[in-house]
């Protein structure tokens, strides 16, 4: 690796005003949900954690990072930081720093995670040569935690209260542990909330310090709308300053932190333009496998203008096309018949061979898993055809249909640990 650590503007204070990072926000889901975070705002004026304008395939955020080190031959760092946690998108996360790790041979890799899944992968970080991963630990007594997370999922099990910020503390402390063991360089972020845990971030860097992390991120609360901190105050600088001190005692602190979005790119604090945004919408246009040539989005539809129908239920798929901006129905193709299992979707697959998308109202997890796999993007709205094909051209950003009510078990909620 011909990059030296010491050029990681997150990591190394003397860095941020010489090399950029970028983010590539190819990690969608998240298998925590802490009470500050609301992953569903995209506005490009916010920049905080969680937020990103497109979510993209590895081989879309390949393509993208060409662009850009194309632009910014200050990039050093490649990192993935959401916008949900990158080892609940282990695939996703993984493919995409091979590609970049064979792409660009000497660029630093970075993942920022909250830890709880990151024991699986250690092994995996190495031969990737991720060099740097941030752990996000807010709290290492489980009373202080169960305030904070309202939900771990570990795999099909879902933790609420002590129990789950038990078990996720614990694997923070384990991830910490075996990515030292590597050789690699961690971060530890601590989101401050006042009057649940300023008091207690020394604790934690205290705690993190024994297993060798190497730098403590103190990060301020930031309030986000339609969460249980949304009424919370922001700390005053005051405040942080105080936390930062007495953290300190025990670990370096990151005193320069701007809140990066999970698309970030460039220098810390540069505020992203137009030109920024629009090479990511152009990116998420791109077929999954961009080098495929897919000129087509295919709908499935009951009566032709509405995306309103179950792809299980398809009888036929309507295919559309874009010239000179606008979007024409060209054909009308033939779906598989039903009842011949996973077959029924790889024939599927070979029938819309040059679609970049296709979008239906509900599918399952099983053609999902088939299509997407063959790079057929698979797309769950409601609404116009005429909007949802155009959507998908320009690279914005769908709306997910409303899932439908789960209703509550005794002895615990039967849903999906996403919320009612």
């Amino acid at each position: 690796m011909l990059l030296s650590l010491d050029k990681h503007p997150c990591f190394d204070v003397s860095a941020r005003h010489t090399y950029g990072r970028v983010h590539l926000p190819v990690a969608p889901k998240c298998n925590i949900q802490c009470k500050f975070c609301d992953r569903k705002n995209d506005c490009i004026a916010e920049s905080r954690p969680g937020v990103t304008s497109a979510i993209l395939s590895p081989a879309q955020a390949l393509a993208y990072l060409e662009g850009v080190m194309a632009e910014r031959p200050n990039i050093a760092v490649v990192g993935i930081a959401g916008p949900g946690d990158p080892f609940a998108n282990p695939d996703e996360t993984l493919e995409t720093l091979r590609l970049v790790r064979g792409r660009f041979p000497d660029i630093l890799l970075c993942v920022a995670s909250n830890g709880l899944a990151v024991h699986k992968y250690l092994n995996t970080l190495v031969e990737l040569q991720v060099s740097h991963v941030t752990i996000t630990i807010n709290a290492i007594d489980a009373r202080i935690g169960e305030r904070i997370y309202a939900w771990v999922r570990d795999g099909v099990a879902i933790y609420r209260g002590t129990v789950g910020a038990k078990v996720l503390i614990d694997r923070q402390l384990a991830a910490i542990e075996g990515l030292k063991a590597r050789g690699i360089t961690v971060k530890v972020n601590t989101i401050v909330v006042p009057g649940v845990n300023d008091q207690h971030a020394p604790e934690v860097a205290r705690a993190v310090a024994t297993l060798g992390a190497d730098v403590l991120n103190c990060v301020p609360l930031y309030p986000v709308a339609d969460t249980e901190f949304a009424d919370a105050t922001e700390p005053s600088a005051a405040m942080m300053q105080e936390v930062r001190d007495a953290a300190a005692r025990f670990l370096p602190q990151m005193r320069h932190c701007t809140r990066c979005r999970a698309d970030a790119v460039g220098m810390l604090g540069e505020t992203p333009g137009e030109a920024t945004f629009a090479a990511l919408a152009n990116a998420a246009a791109l077929p999954l496998h961009p080098r495929d040539a897919r000129p087509y989005i295919a709908v499935s539809s009951r009566e032709g203008m509405l995306i309103n129908q179950h792809l299980g239920e398809a009888r036929e798929l309507l295919i559309y096309a874009r010239d000179a901006g606008a979007v024409t129905l060209i054909e009308r193709r033939p779906a598989p018949s039903s009842g011949e299992g996973d077959e029924r979707w790889y024939v599927l697959s070979d029938v819309l061979h040059d679609c970049r998308a296709l979008l239906v109202s509900r599918a399952g997890a099983r053609p999902r898993c088939i299509l997407e796999r063959d790079g057929l993007r698979l797309v769950e709205m409601e609404g116009l055809i005429l909007d949802g094909v155009q959507a998908v051209y320009e690279g914005r950003r769908i709306p997910a249909p409303p899932q439908p009510r789960r209703s509550c078990a005794e002895g615990g909620c039967a849903g999906g640990g996403q919320g009612c």
